[in-house]
């Protein structure tokens, strides 16, 4: 049963060299349990009878070549009495180890990228979840079945006591219930990516995400509960043998103690990501860090730290730095706040924080409930909520702005992360979306950040002359352009390479697009072929004409030329069903369409939007043909000129990556050139936004091209992808080296025959150090 008593420290175990992602309780030995860290090891640690009451590692796993994303313990058997230990990596591969061998007994293959979570069940079944947007159900060391359904990459697994049941949480906000390998339910309601999932009985399960909150659920489908207290995002959860206390962990530094439905006890960590939890057979909690520190947690008096380490956590925590301007504070005026003598007020509930003003300082306190006193947990940096011109700090990421929107009167505000690098309108639409909200409010939303960063830019202003990627292309697929400017220097848009101090190359932040064409040819080509075409097949002469209307209207889309009429853009979409052996030029003229704003939006509108990547991807099939892959490639990358198709493609980049990456075993300069460019463009509107799984996606899939892509232009962009991807984040940073992309690339360092690819190259190996 949960213990009654309030938690403290019982030890701290400095452990790993990075973060700590995983942890499961061992069946043996007794009082045992497992740890797994990006450092890319695992570890067994047992009890020991020190006076620091402390454990001990007996033996280290390894086995995995990139980062080791989760662990479980699968059951004993007759065959292994002490049971097993599964893992899940960054490598795609799942490790299988004895609790006494250091080495893997086996390797699971078969997942197409990261294996973030694991759970284990009768019989020896185990249940993974990856980035790969799938679930695998592994018996006997093989696959038996791939569940297939959600459309983002699977955060949580859990296998149901009932024989069959399994459960799924994903980045597409959904939970789905499988039974012998088919969905059989679906159950909604969380508003962003589901982290986390616990077993409460046969018929009940937990679940916690992204937005902040944790949902009761009947198997049954209904949601019977939600319950609130963190304040960022949710990252695991564990329920106590009672099958009804449960505790939390996530992104606000908290582990939290739920008992009858509330949060009794708020533990605050001096690490800002709490990566997850276990529950040991005592009743101890073992909670992982992004300090790749392990800290237990016990009711038990006989088992707390000393006095001195207690006292040493607590010193700890109190030097640790909050930021104001994540919000979570609120609006802070020093002048307004009150004095220590505030702290002589008792708290109302456990966790409650209070900030005092000690001259010039902040300094935040939380309340403790068992010690019947005010805690420190920091010191407060920085003024108010008002913006500066420093960057702001929100859920982990630099921002140059975080408004406070109040969408709803009377309802909770909401806060909107924005950087000067951004579409504004763009922006909107991810807001919205991800809160839920109208698309009614885009441009109350849109206007009011263009009107809080009135006068505002970053960086230089846009250099002159020829466009850095697209040079030119005439329209025969496959052939290039013979105008002057093409191939000039990719961005300062002179002939000759120019060497420079600064990183001219990345992140670069607006979408390249393929702008050239030879209008009278793709006409008499789509007349060409339709004379030749069979008779059920050919277009009428209202649609020839209509087609070269639109054709005209949509090569300057800035020009004071008629625009396109919705009837044109219907007989487009209606005209680029031909037969895929005589398409290419109509998918020709929807490249060029697709850049004009009233064809983006009509294209890629919420309805019709889905439907045109669909048919886009039909003709991306890898036994498609070529000239329809690269112009559907290239309408892709021309679809992020326009706000509606750069939050359609943001909306599919799973489906969209995934397809396109399947192209780079094509043999076609003009395929790896257009995937490039793909890639780049994702990387663009990925820059300043904190989703990590976009942008494994993105360094998973240029690593992959650049593994057969020769074209120096294509290796470029696909370089300049990486750059864009990696800078000013960490996080992305750490997540390429573990991908190998140092060695990888290290060998465009010292081309001779492309002097941009070698710089960029430089320039990437220099970020990535």
């Amino acid at each position: 049963m949960a213990s009654s008593n309030s938690y403290k420290l019982r030890c701290s175990i400095p452990g790993h060299e990075m973060d700590v992602r995983g942890l499961a309780s061992a069946v043996f030995p007794d009082g045992a349990f497992v740890s797994v860290s990006r450092d890319r090891t695992g570890r067994v640690w047992v009890p020991n009878s020190s006076p620091d009451k402390g454990f001990t590692e007996i033996h280290s796993l390894s086995g995995h070549s990139n980062f080791v994303s989760c662990v479980c313990v699968i059951a004993p058997s007759d065959t292994y009495p002490r049971g097993l230990i599964a893992t899940g990596g960054n490598d795609n591969n799942i490790c299988v180890f004895t609790m006494d061998q250091s080495q893997p007994l086996f390797t699971l293959t078969g997942h197409r990228s990261t294996v973030c979570t694991l759970s284990s069940g009768k019989f020896g079944t185990l249940l993974s979840g990856s980035w790969d947007n799938t679930a695998k159900v592994w018996l006997n060391e093989k696959c038996m079945m791939t569940l297939e359904g959600h459309s983002a990459a699977v955060w949580a697994v859990i296998i149901l006591p009932e024989q069959g049941l399994m459960l799924s949480g994903s980045a597409d906000k959904t939970i789905k219930l499988w039974k012998a390998g088919r969905c059989e339910k679906t159950y909604e309601g969380h508003e962003d990516c589901v982290r986390g999932l616990a077993v409460i009985s046969d018929t009940e399960f937990f679940s916690c995400s992204n937005d902040a909150s944790i949902r009761r659920w009947l198997v049954t489908g209904e949601c019977v509960q939600v319950y609130y207290s963190h304040n960022n995002y949710i990252y695991s959860m564990a329920v106590f043998p009672n099958s009804q206390d449960f505790i939390s962990t996530g992104e606000d530094r908290t582990l939290r103690i739920w008992r009858q439905g509330e949060c009794s006890q708020t533990i605050r960590l001096p690490a800002q990501s709490v990566w997850c939890c276990c529950i040991l057979p005592n009743g101890d909690i073992a909670i992982g860090a992004s300090d790749g520190i392990i800290r237990v947690f016990t009711p038990a008096e006989d088992r707390m730290a000393s006095v001195e380490d207690l006292q040493a956590f607590e010193d700890e925590l109190a030097k640790t730095t909050i930021d104001p301007k994540t919000g979570d504070l609120g609006d802070i005026k020093i002048e307004d706040l009150p004095g220590r003598e505030h702290l002589n007020e008792p708290g109302n509930r456990d966790g409650q924080t209070r900030l005092i003003k000690d001259g010039q300082k902040v300094e935040a306190y939380q309340w403790s409930v068992s010690d019947d006193r005010w805690m420190k947990i920091g010191d407060v940096v920085g003024g108010s909520n008002q913006q500066t011109s420093k960057s702001v700090m929100y859920e982990g990421k630099e921002y140059d702005y975080v408004f406070t929107i109040d969408v709803n009167e009377g309802g909770p505000s909401m806060k909107l992360p924005y950087n000067l690098s951004e579409d504004p309108w763009l922006t909107a639409h991810n807001f919205l979306q991800k809160n839920d909200l109208s698309a009614m409010f885009l441009d109350q939303v849109a206007n009011f950040i263009i009107e809080n960063t009135k006068g505002l830019v970053v960086g230089p202003a846009p250099p002159t002359g020829g466009d850095p990627f697209t040079g030119g292309a005439r329209y025969i697929p496959g052939a290039s352009d013979e105008r002057s400017g093409f191939g000039g220097d990719p961005f300062t848009g002179g002939g000759a390479y120019r060497q420079t101090s600064t990183n001219i190359y990345f992140p670069k932040t607006d979408s390249v697009t393929f702008e050239q064409a030879n209008s009278s040819q793709i006409i008499a080509k789509i007349k060409e072929l339709n004379g030749d075409a069979p008779q059920e097949h050919r277009l009428s002469e209202e649609i020839l004409e209509s087609l070269e209307r639109l054709l005209v209207s949509v090569s300057e889309p800035n020009s004071s030329k008629s625009p396109p009429t919705i009837q044109e853009i219907n007989l487009l979409w209606k005209a680029a069903h031909w037969p895929e052996d005589i398409v290419f030029p109509v998918l020709d003229i929807m490249r060029l369409a697709v850049r004009h704003p009233q064809v983006n939006e009509s294209l890629c509108g919420e309805s019709e939007g889905v439907q045109l990547c669909n048919h886009l991807l039909s003709l991306m099939r890898p036994e498609g043909r070529p000239a329809n892959q690269m112009l559907a490639l290239r309408t892709l990358c021309n679809c992020f000129g326009g706000s509606h198709g750069r939050a359609l493609l943001l909306a599919q980049r799973e489906a969209v990556l995934s397809r396109a990456a399947d192209l780079a075993g094509v043999c076609n300069k003009n395929i790896h050139i257009a995937l490039a460019t793909l890639v780049l463009n994702y990387a663009s509107c990925l820059h300043s936004q904190p989703d990590l799984d976009a942008k494994a996606q993105c360094l998973s899939v240029a690593s992959r091209a650049l593994e057969t892509v020769q074209d120096k232009e294509a290796v470029f962009r696909l370089l300049v992808a990486l750059g864009t991807t990696v800078a000013s984040d960490q996080t992305a940073r750490d997540l390429a080296r573990s991908l190998g992309v140092n060695s990888q690339i290290s060998k465009f360092s010292s081309v001779s025959d492309s002097s941009k690819v070698a710089e960029c190259c430089q320039l990437v190996l220099k970020e990535l150090q």
